[in-house]
């Protein structure tokens, strides 16, 4: 009998298959239905259009009670994200909730993605150019887009 928690994700791994949020794909992986491949468009009109950047996705053992556990893989420039690829997001952190679902997560980093908050930063160096030279962070974030994350 699959626990609450299994059902749940294997509701949310079937509405994500079907239903996919735009410019987002998440596939479970075949050995762990926790663990899922991301990849993510760079959000039109954002310095990472153009952009396909690989994420991964856990979600441990107590979800929903506790927020996924996500990372890029793709390198990106981008202040509230750092060299390992850990993502400030508060709805990753002490504002999760259990109705929000892993779609909910990824349209949210989607988001993040096209509106960077220098103010909150995970990377500093990264969040300190974005607010003094911000032309120079954005053009640095669409060079890293194109190292990184276009085939």
């Amino acid at each position: 009998m699959a626990s609450g928690s299994t059902r749940r994700i294997l509701v949310e791994t079937r509405n994500l298959s079907k239903d996919p949020p735009p410019g987002i794909s998440a596939t479970p992986d075949d050995g762990n239905c926790r663990y899922f491949h991301v990849v993510m468009a760079g959000p039109a009109g954002s310095p990472y259009e153009g952009g396909l950047f690989k994420l991964e996705l856990f979600l441990p053992e107590n979800y929903p009670l506790s927020p996924p556990n996500v990372r890029f893989l793709t390198k990106i420039y981008h202040p509230n994200i750092d060299k390992l690829g850990r993502i400030c997001l508060d709805i990753l952190k002490d504002q999760w909730s259990p109705a929000l679902q892993v779609r909910t997560v990824l349209l949210s980093i989607q988001a993040l993605l096209s509106s960077p908050n220098p103010d909150d930063p995970l990377a500093n160096d990264v969040a300190n150019l974005w607010k003094s030279r911000e032309q120079e962070a954005v053009i640095r974030a669409k060079e890293w887009t194109r190292l990184y994350a276009m085939e």
